[in-house]
């Protein structure tokens, strides 16, 4: 299933319907790493902005060290990605589709 899809909700589910089982796999990896709350918190800290370890770990009230390990998971699932500016590295979404996913869930949990 290495096609891209588009938006549509037609296309989406046929593409659904052809999983192989090394891609089930990876969906369910992604599924996995996202159910955890911390790691959605960060998520959507870095929906609006790049930042520092320290300031996630200051806007979410934890350490430096907790933070760094769920960035370690997260950049695993290629959910979120850094570039490094001198000694800081800077960490953003990986991609649009981490912010899609997110709305996803919102809008599913939100719809009653």
């Amino acid at each position: 299933m290495g096609r891209k899809t588009e938006d549509t909700p037609e296309i989406a589910a046929s593409s659904l319907k052809e999983l192989d089982a090394a891609t089930s796999l990876k969906v369910a990896e992604v599924f996995k790493v996202l159910g955890d709350m911390t790691r959605i918190k960060l998520l959507a800290l870095l929906s609006s902005a790049d930042m520092r370890v320290s300031d996630i770990a200051g806007a979410l009230g934890m350490g430096q060290s907790a933070i760094s390990h769920q960035l370690r998971v997260l950049r695993g699932a290629r959910l979120v990605k850094f570039r490094k500016e001198g000694k800081e590295a800077w960490y953003s979404l990986d991609d649009d589709h981490v912010v899609k996913l997110m709305c996803q869930a919102l809008d599913h949990v939100s719809h009653g």
